[in-house]
This record gives structure tokens, sequence and C-alpha cells, in this order.
């Protein structure tokens, strides 16, 4: 089976850093690509971060240019997502996901994993 978990979410002040892991199990994680969104309250959830495990492309929301950086280690099957520079807009929960495209579409993605809060406070 798929399996993949979210982990690192907390609280941090604005102008933080937080760093996000997602570990993947169950699948040839060199063929896939892993994607971060994230959901706040009452919002959909929204794309963030993608890389592609296969060739290294790795894409960002605008939202996050330059401020998130998004990173693998094939090795352990794990996506980290370094987040700086936190603004009280990040609050969310992050959700990793896996798939064999960089969307931007949540429903596109095959599997999911449970998400960790980020709380980003003022």
């Amino acid at each position: 089976d798929v399996q993949l978990q979210a982990s690192g979410g907390g609280l941090v002040q604005a102008g933080g850093s937080l760093r996000l892991s997602c570990q993947a199990s169950g699948f040839t994680f060199d063929d896939y690509v892993i994607g971060w969104f994230r959901q706040a309250p009452g919002k959909e959830r929204d794309w963030v971060s993608c890389i592609n495990n296969r060739d290294g492309t790795i894409e960002y929301a605008d939202s996050v240019k330059g401020r998130f950086t998004i990173s693998g280690d094939n090795a352990k099957n794990m996506v980290f997502l370094q987040m700086n520079r936190l603004k009280t807009e990040d609050t969310a929960v992050y959700y990793c996901a896996g798939g064999y495209g960089c969307y931007h579409g949540p429903r596109v993605w095959p599997d999911w994993g449970h998400g960790t809060q980020v709380t980003v406070s003022s």
C-alpha cells in the first residue's frame, strides 16, 4: 500500500521557519512526483510545491516562491519542505501527495497522507 506521512508542523512566529517532512513508502519512489498542498480553514486545498523524483524538476506556487524550498532524499524516500520567512497567511494544514505529474489541482493526485498543522502567529 502507498503510504505518505507528513510531519514537522507546529506553531511559529511570523518571520520564522519550519521544516516539513514527507515519508513515503509502498511504491517506487524514484518514479514518483511528490507534491505539497495546504488547506486553511474554510478554504480550498491549494497546491504549494512539487518535486519530480525522476528528473528533479521543481515547481513552486507564486505565493511561496523565494521563501519555501522543496528537496528530496531518494535513498530515504523522503521529501522536505523548508519554509522560511513564514507569514500568518501560511497558516494551514499541510499535506504531501504522491502522483505522476506536478498537477496543481488536488483531485488529480491519487495518494495522500495525513496533514500536519502549521500555525504562524503575528
